[in-house]
């Protein structure tokens, strides 16, 4: 049976992959960053093929642990890798550009932003790809967001939610990169935008336009 890593299992999109690949009868490792306050993933336990593990993606040592769990569980390899951790914050994201309240809150939204959405991302994909190597698929998906192509962006004259655009779209980049490394060897890096999704355990307002249909796909 094939074996999923699931980044950012904790609820929405990821909790529900958790779900589905379980449902099938796959091996299921499911990374969050506080596991224990998941209540899905609480719910959950005790399913024979799911392994809970804990780890934020922003942190290397965390991801490196990780990939060591899940060689013990899994025997040393993996066939699919999901990212779908994910850094928003709500304190910035109806600031344009230069609506920032102080150049410190400048620097805190993009730096939170880039180092989960960006570094967490290649942390990720990285550990994992040893295992990847001796899997029978050899897939990484990556969740992006249509909030990252510069064309949606520029038509629609969207300006805010600045430094979770610019990080969704250096991370269409680095899902290039590794396609233009790995292609050859009969791998494939699939980047989607799966649309507007409320991921949060509480109410809170979403995003009020339509669904983003943008993806990339290199195999």
């Amino acid at each position: 049976m094939p074996s999923y890593v699931i980044a950012g299992a904790s609820r929405g999109i990821g909790l529900e992959f958790v779900k589905q690949l379980l449902a099938k009868g796959d091996v299921v490792i499911a990374i969050a960053r506080t596991p224990e306050k998941s209540t899905g993933l609480q719910e959950l336990k005790g399913e024979k093929n799911l392994h809970i593990l804990q780890g934020d993606i922003s942190k290397p040592e965390d991801m490196r642990a990780c990939a060591d769990a899940t060689a013990r569980i899994t025997g040393g390899s993996v066939d699919v890798l999901i990212n779908n951790a994910a850094y928003l914050g709500y304190e910035n994201q109806y600031n344009a550009i230069d609506e920032f309240s102080s150049d410190a809150a400048l620097l805190d939204s993009f730096t939170n932003n880039w180092n989960t959405n960006v570094l967490g991302v290649i942390f990720t994909t990285n550990v994992f790809l040893p295992l990847l190597a001796k899997g029978d698929l050899k897939k990484v998906l990556t969740l992006s967001s249509g909030l990252g192509d510069p064309v949606f962006s520029l038509n629609t004259e969207f300006d805010w939610c600045v430094a979770y655009s610019v990080a969704k779209c250096a991370l269409e980049m680095v899902n290039v990169k590794y396609a233009a490394k790995y292609k050859k060897e009969g791998w494939t890096f699939l980047a989607i935008s799966p649309g507007v999704v409320n991921t949060q355990l509480e109410p809170r307002a979403c995003f009020p336009f339509g669904v983003f249909l943008f993806h990339l796909t290199v195999s």
